[in-house]
């Protein structure tokens, strides 16, 4: 996966940031890994577009320094990183909606990312699946942010969460069917989008051309 530093939308960071995330994607063993980390994680949970971005520099750093010298100094920082912020989530929650779902779309992105001989890290199974399943819960479906979040991880790593723990899959899709069939005061976006992804997931993680019609034509309007 051989990319320009130009491609990654690390433009809105400081110039002393770009060129010290632009080192560390040539020459990683040559910058502070651990700072690096923290600059990638601070930025994903202010910024939800860098979020989205984020796991493909991460993926990027530790192919280098893996090739470099096989180290992964840069991949246990950004874990631990992880882990402390995953502990705290639910503070993270409280204090601003959109960093909560800032955080969730990067431990996704992450999870999606970074693979253990084309495997899914087994350490990040579980934080991804607590996340989604508070995304799941009835307060969190009350808002809008939140469902469009668990929507769209489950488009992107649904199967392949499903794949590693099917049972935790399950779970997610009890709470969210009970939740479109059951709960009162959801938004119309929020049972559509809970009506697609149950539908995704009933159709093998695939939509049919006419569903996608449907819900995306709604969507749009």
């Amino acid at each position: 996966m051989e990319n320009s530093t130009e491609e990654y939308r690390i433009q809105s960071l400081d110039m002393d940031t770009q060129m010290l995330l632009k080192t560390a994607l040539k020459d990683p063993s040559s910058v502070n890994l651990e700072k690096v980390s923290d600059i990638l994680v601070d930025q994903s949970l202010k910024d939800q577009v860098f979020s989205k971005e984020a796991g493909r520099i991460c993926y990027t750093i530790v192919q280098a320094e893996a090739k470099q010298n096989n180290g992964n100094v840069f991949r246990r920082s950004l874990l631990n990183r992880l882990q402390q912020e995953f502990k705290s989530r639910e503070e993270t929650r409280a204090r601003s909606l959109q960093e909560w779902v800032c955080l969730v779309t990067f431990i996704c992105n992450i999870f999606d990312y970074l693979k253990v001989n084309n495997m899914p890290m087994v350490a990040l199974v579980h934080p991804v699946y607590d996340c989604l399943i508070r995304l799941s819960q009835p307060d969190a479906l009350m808002n809008e942010e939140e469902v469009d979040c668990l929507v769209l991880q489950l488009h992107r790593i649904g199967e392949q969460l499903e794949k590693v723990n099917g049972p935790r899959m399950n779970e997610v899709f009890y709470l969210l069917r009970d939740g479109f069939l059951l709960q009162e005061g959801l938004t119309s976006m929020a049972r559509l989008l809970l009506l697609e992804i149950l539908e995704f997931r009933a159709g093998g993680w695939l939509l049919s051309g006419t569903a996608h019609k449907y819900y995306y034509s709604e969507i749009a309007d």
